[in-house]
């Protein structure tokens, strides 16, 4: 038997065919953006009922008979509020991106409450609007299909998990924190070790610290004045003799020869009964903390036995030192327990039995999502909306002649809806109760191309500071394995703070602990409530943790481990409950809060993956989906901690004895825009980098309703291509549907001196026949006011494409500098009083004594070329005030200058546009869209452009698209074989013939077909030159910036070049002449500035000559007068001719004496400025 157990794990393991059709199937149901939608969905189903749960009464102070209380909330179907009618009608998202509203719906409640003497009950009443995720449970768009998602114009492809808001989609980046509620051992600033846990309960969140003094131990905490003596603490947890503390840490000989100096610090404080402890503890409270305990009226009620100050020490340690671990009726035993194991931890580390933890390590992170962010937002400003209905029914209660109070009538819509919208719209993340104020949480999702969007929503923000030079955080983790993309990171300084989710991570939602807790005491866990202090670090004993407080100990930690795990297999757990065990500290952790990330693999047991070949097939026949491999326990989820307990293959012949997980699929490692690269494997790594931010930059197609869509900025190529060589992820993620770009033929070759520092030379047949043509659609909007008549005077060539309301009428071709969009009311009145002198000091105006000016603001279009009026649209906003949109269109060819890339990071802009004759071309008359420098290949390495090319070549011989997915795809040998097969040339060279000599070249030429995207980076929109212009009023030098008309800056590199050369002339032109050149009186008898001829301090003209000096140079004299620096000009030569007299003292005041009254007496020479 045990032979034949042997000769099973021997037998080489079958490839599984197809195992790839996993992966679409998980992507319907989990990861990209699902997890956007299913926090949210989480939040506005189950977490806004648990805010209102905790929240739920209001009482008055003024009379104890009032009270409101909540009996039910819900979120409404996305509606529209219509001016002041308040009619609520259904709205569609594309309708809000119109008419620029939010996509929001009504937060209705059910409340009980009394008016006078009075019980009331009201259901369904509004008490704000909240705003709604597209494709979330409450969206219009859910489960519609693609003939019903045409009907309300939006794309079958649009992934949702964005809001609408104003008009604008605003997305909610992925926030990455450290974890919660765990034991964590650090350096602080000081390089010391510290234990420090951060405590988050929904109440209040609170930070504790275990730090090491001249070998004692503290504990450390924001509302005490001054560290704590551990054994004090435990003292005042009601630990009475010194073996008690003792056994709280542990038993062992080091232990207790490490807390013997602290024991003898609490002897030395003279602490011996639990009531001094409590009384030491109140002394060192901050006043913050007592008055905060005040406000609460901490022990006025029952009892009353111990003094204010002890009520202070036991509300400390109740509800604010490790405040995730229960305290309750005064028994203090798990809080002394978890204490004693950080003072237990830090000792540990100090003698080198355990290891720092390490912060970046990804299990000790959580990603906040939408749902929690918008949750936290709620029930701040929920609280603030109950406080103020208090205080009215308190205002109100106290009055004795006041009429029955009905408390409906003050609550106000507008406190919820204004606090959503206004956080979502700036991205200003403000909790007064926590202290947390956070800056760019959200985003304006972008729009340049499809996959942008894709990447926005799968990207994750890093509150660390991205000015800190630190390696660590911006370091590729190994525990980022499979949850993170090891190449889509910017550049610059956000590089490896802002990251992307790999294809098939997923966030976890919180998960009920009651149904863990459960099995876990079924499965032998001890209450710890029943042991005494030296059996919990026993040698025997693990402790068992969910989700960072002490659930118990156990003796068998394996038999936790394994009976978690096959209930969870079985469906009877939550599929994202994980456990994993650490034998270092003897602890079992298992975790069911929201924000791990995980991944699925396929289980393997006996050295055999649990799915077969007859699985695999059922599933691509439709009839299973993914969530039933969940189910039967052949796929589960890990989250970083259970996968360093896990042994897992990347392909089947890697699978052992210990083997217990297999990938799905190796290619999962990377994210979206990293997998549309081909072959990224054989490619340099910064380069695949390079192509992930390149990607989200390249024209395309955004969706199928972007001819529907008025945006601010719409690029889009005319004649956007599948790529020949595609890749798996490319088609899962429908970039064939919606792409950016285009195969052209490339000619790998030098070709004049204009291919250099990788520029390419472009075909001009190419460009007539429409390669990389592409529309930049810009759209002025402007409200309306109210309309007023008025009479323009302008010539008439500025008007003329106006119709008779003031509007560009559509397919009007609009000159530069024509008025763009001229409403009537853009003339905008101007009253001018003429008043007598009593009206205008009582404050009246008379109707009869005012003329109306107007005065013309009309849009102006200041394009340097032509545009093409393509669609008008005339609508109005949530506020009733009209609006006009005019979507203005250009159709660019690429000129000289437009940036290109292909998808391997390779970016170059155009260098020549060469005539199709003077272009080389094959035996076959075929001539090259672009010509690439070769050059460009050895230092950049980037092999998997050259295995595109052999696979686009071949694809488009064989009349089949090629793959050349990460780790996998064509071999570059069979795509060899393949092309010599259909006669070519086995390496993909042709022989070319020179479009200008016309004799065969000398060398064998890299010919083919490779897909390059147009990016956005044109040289229309960045061609600036000026020759005279606006100056800035402060300075009177040139404007900055390109807007503005500004001229150009001559740096302080430029001006040592100048200088360098000996250009004085040229600089003295460049700084002075054409910038602020500028007139000034000086006295060169002080050095002072004067005005108009006349110096302020010699009280005389006949010193002053006039002299020329850039204006900022004179600011900046008077603003250094201004702080008591007197700086004087000496002057040498001047315009103006001084008098003898002047000269003579001149002289005598440079030689440093001073003989004006007569007496000669030596002084020092004032510092001057020359």
């Amino acid at each position: 038997m045990v032979a034949k157990e042997e000769d099973n794990l021997t037998a080489e393991v079958k490839t599984l065919k197809d195992k790839w059709a996993l992966v679409p199937a998980f992507l319907q149901v989990r990861g990209l953006v699902k997890q956007h939608i299913a926090s949210f969905d989480y939040f506005i189903n189950e977490d806004i009922k648990n805010v209102l749960r905790a929240n739920e009464r209001i009482t008055s102070d003024a009379n104890p008979s009032f009270y409101v209380k909540y009996l039910d909330i819900r979120v409404g179907t996305p509606s529209s509020e219509e001016g002041f009618t308040q009619l609520n009608e259904k709205i569609s998202p594309h309708e809000c991106r119109l008419r620029d509203m939010t996509y929001s719906a009504p937060i209705q409640v059910d409340i009980e409450y009394t008016r006078g003497n009075q019980r009331v009950l009201r259901n369904g009443l509004v008490i704000g609007r909240m705003p709604i995720m597209l494709r979330c449970s409450k969206c219009v768009l859910k489960d519609m299909n693609e003939e019903e998602l045409a009907r309300v114009q939006e794309c079958p492809y649009d992934p949702g998990g964005y809001f609408i808001i104003r008009g604008s989609e605003k997305v909610v980046l992925i926030q990455e924190q450290l974890s919660k509620n765990r034991i964590m051992i650090g350096r602080n600033s000081k390089k010391e070790l510290q234990c420090e846990v951060l405590s988050s309960t929904s109440d209040r969140k609170s930070k504790t610290y275990v730090i090491s003094k001249k070998q004692r131990y503290y504990l450390k905490h924001n509302q005490l004045s001054d560290d704590v003596p551990i054994a004090i603490i435990f003292k005042a947890m009601g630990f009475e003799s010194d073996y008690d503390i003792v056994s709280a840490v542990g038993l062992e000989e080091k232990f207790v020869a490490a807390m013997a100096p602290s024991i003898e610090e609490c002897s030395a404080h003279q602490i011996i009964t639990q009531e001094s402890a409590l009384q030491f503890i109140a002394s060192k409270a901050t006043n913050s903390f007592v008055e905060s305990v005040k406000m609460r009226k901490f022990g006025t009620g029952g009892g009353g036995a111990l003094p204010p100050k002890e009520h202070e020490a036991i509300d400390f340690l109740s509800n604010l030192m490790v405040c995730h671990i229960p305290g309750y009726d005064g028994n203090m035993k798990m809080k002394a327990v978890y204490v004693g194991l950080m003072v237990r931890r830090l000792m540990q580390a100090e003698m080198g039995d355990a290891e720092c933890d390490d912060r970046d390590f990804y299990g000790n992170k959580r990603l906040e999502l939408a749902g929690s962010l918008m949750g936290l937002l709620f029930e701040d400003v929920f609280k603030r909306f109950n406080s103020e209905l208090k205080r009215i029914a308190d205002n109100s209660l106290g009055k004795t002649l006041a009429a029955p109070l009905d408390i409906v009538k003050h609550m106000r819509q507008d406190l919820i809806t204004n606090a959503l919208v206004n956080a979502l719209a700036t991205g200003n993340w403000i909790i007064k109760r926590f202290r947390m104020e956070r800056h760019g949480v959200t985003q304006v999702l972008s729009r340049l191309s499809y996959i942008s969007v894709l990447g926005m929503m799968t990207r994750i923000n890093s509150t660390f500071e991205k000015t800190r030079k630190v390696s660590g955080p911006r370091s590729l983790q190994p525990s980022q394995w499979g949850m993170l993309c090891p190449s889509d990171t910017p550049e610059g300084e956000s590089c490896g703070l802002v990251k992307n989710l790999a294809l098939i991570s997923h966030i976890t939602t919180d998960s009920d602990e009651r149904p863990v807790i459960r099995l876990l005491y079924n499965s032998g866990v001890e209450d710890i409530q029943s042991l005494h202090f030296s059996l919990v670090h026993s040698p025997e004993y693990h402790l068992v943790f969910l989700n960072g407080a002490i659930v118990g100990v156990t003796i068998d930690p394996q038999r936790i481990v394994s009976t978690i795990r096959a209930v969870r297999r079985n469906g009877l757990l939550s599929e994202f409950v994980s456990v994993s065990t650490n034998a270092a500290l003897r602890s079992v952790y298992i975790a069911s809060d929201g924000g791990r990330l995980c991944r699925p693999y396929i289980i393997v047991t006996d050295g055999k993956p649990r799915i077969t070949q007859h699985d695999i097939d059922e599933l691509k026949k439709g009839h299973r989906i993914f969530e039933d491999f969940v189910d039967e326990g052949l796929i589960e989820y890990l989250d970083v901690n259970e996968m360093n307990d896990a042994f897992i293959a990347v392909y089947e012949n890697q699978i052992n004895a210990d083997t217990t997980h297999l990938e799905i699929e190796p290619f999962t490692l990377l994210g979206v825009c990293a997998g549309l690269i081909p072959y990224p494997h054989h490619n340099q790594s910064p380069r695949n980098t390079y192509q992930c931010a390149m990607g989200k930059q390249a024209m395309g197609t955004i969706g199928y309703n972007q001819q529907k869509r008025i945006d601010s900025l719409m690029y889009l190529l005319v004649y956007p291509q599948r790529p020949l060589v595609k890749s798996k992820t490319i088609e899962f993620c429908n970039f064939e549907k919606l792409p950016a770009g285009q195969n052209a033929i490339i000619a790998v070759m030098s070709y004049s001196g204009y291919d250099i520092e990788d520029a390419l030379v472009l075909n001009k047949a190419s460009l007539d026949r429409g390669t990389a043509k592409k529309y930049p659609n810009q759209t002025f909007d402007r409200l309306m006011g109210p309309t007023v008549e008025a009479t323009t005077r302008k010539p008439i060539y500025k008007h003329q494409v106006l119709d008779q309301e003031g509007i560009v009428f559509a397919g009007a071709r609009i000159r530069s500098k024509q008025a763009c969009v001229v409403m009537i009311n853009k003339h905008m009145p101007i009253v001018s009083l003429e008043a007598s002198a009593v009206a205008q000091s009582s404050g009246m105006i008379q109707a009869g004594n005012r003329s109306v000016e107007y005065k013309d603001v009309s849009i102006s279009y200041r394009s340097p070329v032509p545009s093409y009026a393509e669609r008008v649209l005339l609508t109005y906003n949530e506020d009733d005030a009209h609006l006009i949109k005019v979507v203005l269109r250009q159709t660019r060819r690429p000129e000289l200058g437009d940036k290109f890339s292909s998808r391997h990071g390779q970016k170059g802009v155009c260098g020549l546009i060469a005539q199709q004759e003077d272009m080389p071309f094959n035996d076959l008359g075929m001539c090259p869209d672009m010509i690439m420098n070769p050059h460009g290949y050895p230092s950049r390495m980037t092999v998997g452009k050259l295995m595109e090319l052999l696979s686009g070549k071949n694809a488009v011989l064989s009349g089949r698209f090629h793959y050349g997915t990460a780790f996998a795809g064509d071999q570059v040998a069979d795509v060899c074989e393949e092309l010599a097969a259909r006669g070519f040339n086995y390496l993909g060279k042709d022989m070319l013939t020179s479009g200008i000599t016309g004799q065969q070249l000398s060398a064998y030429i890299y010919f083919g077909p490779i897909y390059y995207q147009k990016l956005k980076h044109m040289v229309l929109d960045k061609m600036h030159a000026r020759s005279r212009g606006p100056r800035a009023v402060l300075t009177r030098q040139p404007t900055e910036g390109r807007a503005r008309d500004g001229g150009l800056r001559l740096g302080e590199m430029e001006r040592d070049c100048l200088i360098a050369y000996g250009a004085s002339m040229l600089l003295m032109e460049r700084l002075m002449v054409s910038s602020d050149e500028f007139h000034v009186d000086v006295c060169s008898q002080c050095g002072l500035l004067g005005y108009k001829g006349w110096c302020q301090k010699c009280r005389c003209s006949r010193t002053m000559a006039t002299i020329k000096i850039p204006y900022a140079c004179k600011l900046l004299f008077q603003e250094l007068q201004s702080m008591n620096i007197v700086p004087k000009i000496n002057l040498t030569s001047c315009n103006k001719a001084p008098s003898i007299a002047a000269r003579l003292f001149s002289i005598m005041w440079k030689s440093g004496y001073n003989e004006a009254k007569g007496n000669p007496k030596k002084q020092g020479k004032p510092s001057t400025v020359k």
